[in-house]
């Protein structure tokens, strides 16, 4: 039997679904994950990561990391984001994850209004944006939540190494604990210097928190 022949038919109807976590924070990275779930390997209580506690989001990730076809996870850092502006960054780690997925898929579902750019990368596959995508599609929920609970281990890591933010707690979101911190303390190597309240604590003019 002809190996490339066998391959295509593997790969027929595979799905993979793509999602970020991390686009509106004030620090870190923006990361990505990639899933093909296995269609004969239900994992219940997958939904939009955004639905569920911490706890839950641990453990769902943990499934799916030992139960599907193929997962892969990927982000872009903070020079990243400054450099090419958060939605190119967002759309660099997508295709960092996709790329990093041991088994390509047929199709590819990307949540949001707008697919990556992928042209040159020979993945052989169509792509689809779907808005609301992490709740209508499981692959897209399953990305989601590897997404969400790799960015917040890394934020919680993070905490310990710039520990007057509070980013264990608010993963580098804007809440007013941490519009605090940058007005006392100004910016780390980690606060995204694009962002117009990280660019103001930088020029000694911090702005206040919306919700005040």
């Amino acid at each position: 039997m002809n190996s490339q022949w066998a391959l295509d038919r593997a790969r027929e109807g595979l799905l993979a679904g793509v999602d970020e976590a991390g686009r509106g924070p004030l620090a870190g990275p923006v990361v990505a994950a990639a899933v093909i779930l296995d269609p004969r390997r239900r994992i219940r209580g997958i939904r939009d990561s955004k639905q569920l506690g911490e706890q839950a989001r641990r453990h769902l990730a943990g499934k799916i990391r030992s139960v599907a076809l193929a997962w892969s996870v990927a982000w872009a850092d903070v020079e990243e984001i400054d450099t090419l502006n958060i939605l190119e960054a967002t759309h660099l780690a997508m295709r960092r994850a996709l790329l990093g997925l041991r088994v390509r898929p047929a199709h590819v579902k990307v949540d949001g209004n707008r697919c990556p750019s992928f042209a040159g990368l020979a993945l052989g596959c169509s792509f689809e944006a779907i808005v609301g995508g992490d709740r209508l599609e499981q692959c897209i929920s399953a990305a989601s939540i590897l997404a969400k609970s790799t960015r917040d281990h890394m934020m919680t890591a993070l905490d310990t190494i710039y520990p007057h933010y509070g980013l264990a707690k608010h993963k580098g979101y804007g809440t007013a604990m941490h519009y605090r911190a940058l007005a006392r303390w100004g910016a780390s190597p980690i606060h995204r210097r694009s962002f117009a309240p990280v660019r103001l604590a930088l020029e000694g003019r911090p702005a206040s928190w919306p919700g005040a």
